[in-house]
């Protein structure tokens, strides 16, 4: 209860009084900084692909609480699964973090708690309030958070902190879009450029002879410049006169190749194979089944690792995880394949004895049908794993049976 204390002490009851008006974070959401919305998401079709990805395929993984394996529930779950706070429910909450993480390289939540100091709200901050430093007399980690009504220090315990990597002498993570900002700047120019090569008018030579006087020079001009104002129409082309358009200087071909580069950029920044951002590059994948498998062991393990432990560290009690209790992520649902490969895979784990037909049913969204259906079998074919081997039927080598 220490840290609570200087915590208290520190915010200056702002824990405790945060419903109230001084400490209403509701005037947090949605807020802008300084006024203006800088994000890359709503101005780059590549980079609001690779993070709505990431953002809405981490939001729809399960969260379980478990203990040694059983699945448990308290009031740290029920809050951020069902209710992190009163404006949003446990998918919007993932969602924004991640997406908040991977636009800015960090994502944070103030952990508001009750007198029993159980979980209560979750409240996500925009980034770019929020400051990490360390406090000079314990060497703890806090956060410096600029509010509506003036400014908050959390103790590290109750503030949710996800990021991209750090380095030793930093805490908070590196955006991405810093990485790629040349990346992007680049790409951008070349958009600018085929965009504005597209939108020029048509131009023109016009040569005269030697035998044109002036006068009649300026009736041409005047002709072609008729001709020109009306998009169209019937142009004389008088003898001595020439008129030669000029060809514009844009290939496709270098639209093409600078957006595969920007993609093949973006999904190394961001880690994920390059075919999910619909290049037609050719990988060397046997079958999409591999491409999840790179998926999730590259890309999702290491982000849904991140959010356990902070869930673990921040929203369960020392007596809690000394009682086996953990957060988890289930991540089987995006490996089960086609129904083909999980056939064979149920047919496997039942026939070997380390999946009960209910397990499958469950998988498979089918309620558990009990009984026998709840046992482990062994191929014998098939019998309860737990049968006393002396009761089974004995198959003679004539193919009768001994009773």
């Amino acid at each position: 209860m220490k840290w609570f204390n200087r915590f208290k002490a520190a915010a200056k009851g702002a824990a405790a009084g945060w419903k109230g008006k001084m400490y209403d974070f509701s005037s947090w959401f949605g807020r802008k900084f300084w006024g203006v919305d800088n994000s890359k998401l709503a101005t780059n079709e590549t980079i609001f692909s690779v993070i709505s990805r990431l953002a809405n395929t981490v939001s729809i993984l399960p969260i379980k609480l478990h203990q040694n394996y059983e699945m448990k529930t308290n009031q740290a779950y029920d809050v951020l699964v069902n209710s992190p706070n009163q404006n949003m429910n446990g998918f919007d909450f993932i969602n924004k973090m991640e997406v908040s993480r991977n636009e800015r390289g960090n994502a944070y939540a103030v952990i508001m708690r009750d007198i029993r100091m159980q979980p209560e709200a979750l409240i996500p901050i925009d980034p770019t309030y929020v400051t990490p430093f360390l406090n000079t007399d314990d060497d703890t980690l806090w956060y410096q958070v600029q509010g509506a009504g003036g400014t908050y220090y959390f103790h590290n315990m109750n503030m949710l902190h996800v990021k991209h990597i750090t380095g030793i002498s930093r805490w908070q993570g590196i955006s991405p879009l810093d990485v790629l900002k040349n990346t992007l700047l680049y790409d951008k120019a070349v958009q600018e450029f085929s965009l504005s090569e597209m939108e020029k008018p048509e131009s023109f030579v016009l040569k005269y002879g030697s035998n044109i006087n002036e006068k009649k020079r300026e009736e041409v001009t005047k002709n072609f410049r008729e001709f020109y104002k009306n998009n169209g129409g019937v142009l004389f082309q008088e003898p001595g006169v020439e008129i030669d358009p000029i060809e514009k200087k844009y290939f496709s071909s270098d639209t093409l190749k600078s957006e595969r580069i920007t993609r093949s950029r973006v999904a190394n920044v961001f880690n994920v194979p390059v075919s999910f951002l619909n290049d037609g590059e050719v990988q060397a994948y046997t079958s999409n089944e591999q491409v999840m498998i790179q998926f999730v062991q590259m890309t999702l393990t290491p982000i849904v690792r991140q959010y356990e432990h902070e869930f673990n560290r921040k929203l369960l009690t020392e007596h809690e995880r000394k009682q086996g209790y953990y957060f988890k992520f289930s991540l089987g649902g995006l490996l089960r394949g086609d129904t083909a490969a999980r056939t064979a895979y149920y047919q496997s784990g039942i026939r070997n004895g380390y999946l009960k037909q209910d397990e499958i049913r469950m998988y498979e969204d089918l309620p558990p049908e009990g009984g026998n259906a709840n046992k482990l079998w062994v191929s014998g074919d098939l019998y309860p794993i737990d049968m006393d081997p002396a009761e089974r039927k004995i198959t003679s080598k004539g193919g009768g049976s001994d009773e």
